[in-house]
């Protein structure tokens, strides 16, 4: 059990939680930068957790979902209000009665999570901090100390599995329901480089292409909130044109944007795309997070080899571009 102590302070209002591990402080961190690897440990055994969304940057937040062995669910979030990398981060944790709404009749708290190298490994220490004598008392009596317990347990097992979060384990797509994928990648660059190459016409048309043998004849890039943008693909021989616009509706420089998308000459809805870089060990973990209006479209889409398209192009990015 990787939980060295649990001490409650009715006077400060605080409960304080360590835990150790054998693995390097920059993996422990990366644990909680990384949303694939943080739910598979935020939240008990019997409750696990989905993130939908994790901005791991000051006055970003956290969308997650636990669901119980009965189905029932439970939606909570964070605010990030400092972040240190590889050191400390402090969030707003409160529960939700949906995504990015908070639930007024339930109490919220502050948590800080501190990192520091041990002489076996690395060690995190997570104070939190309640508004009252009665809201710490209410979650523990919910089984606030148990659930930590039970859900740190888990993370020996995550941070062993090295291997499925590495800079060479490619392109992943990972399907949170039935209308939300989140693709995730890590490119080996910084969160500034990617994210400038994500931004810059001239570095798009040498890199966002897909597979061999395919130009970006048309690239207009929205710099502002409000603002379209327009990219459309053809083959080198002319043929096989076409193309997808959108809508900038989010825009923090350089972590995260949301914009809309729909092909160009398709009726119907589009699907919403929330893009979010975070540093980790190797380079920057690429989130998209992808909103489908239904599920035959979301199977639709990813049926078209969409991922393998996706990750022809992030080689492309690390090879020609991030050099």
């Amino acid at each position: 059990m990787p939980i060295t102590s649990i001490t409650k302070d009715t006077e400060a209002l605080t409960m304080t939680v360590v835990a150790d591990f054998g693995v390097p402080v920059r993996r422990l961190w990366d644990a909680y930068a990384d949303p694939r690897q943080l739910e598979r440990f935020w939240g008990p055994p019997t409750w696990p957790a989905t993130f939908s969304r994790h901005d791991m940057a000051v006055g970003g937040r956290s969308h997650y979902l636990m669901t119980g062995p009965d189905g029932d669910q439970s939606h909570g979030y964070w605010e990030f209000l400092a972040v240190d990398e590889e050191k400390s981060f402090e969030v707003e944790d409160g529960f939700a009665i949906a995504p990015g709404v908070p639930n007024p009749d339930m109490p919220s708290m502050q948590m800080r999570f501190a990192f520091e190298p041990t002489e076996s490994g690395s060690r995190v220490t997570t104070v939190t901090t309640f508004g009252s004598l009665e809201q710490l008392a209410q979650l523990v009596e919910m089984g606030m100390e148990e659930g930590m317990r039970a859900a740190m347990g888990q993370m020996d097992t995550v941070l062993a599995d090295l291997a499925a979060f590495a800079a060479d384990s490619g392109t992943h797509a990972q399907l949170l329901d039935d209308t939300h994928v989140r693709v995730s990648r890590v490119i080996r660059g910084t969160v500034e480089q990617v994210w400038h190459a994500h931004h810059e016409p001239e570095l798009l048309q040498r890199w966002l292409l897909g597979p061999d043998g395919w130009t970006m004849p048309v690239c207009e890039v929205a710099t502002e909130v409000g603002g379209t943008y327009t990219y459309e693909w053809q083959q080198a021989d002319g043929t096989g044109r076409f193309g997808f616009t959108g809508e900038l509706i989010e825009h923090d420089p350089p972590t995260r944007e949301v914009t809309t998308e729909r092909m160009i000459g398709m009726d119907g809805p589009g699907t919403t795309n929330e893009l979010t870089l975070t540093s980790v060990e190797g380079g920057t973990l690429l989130s998209l997070l992808i909103t489908y209006p239904s599920r035959e479209l979301r199977d639709t889409i990813l049926a078209t080899g969409m991922t393998d398209g996706m990750e022809t192009s992030y080689a492309r990015l690390e090879s020609e571009v991030l050099v």
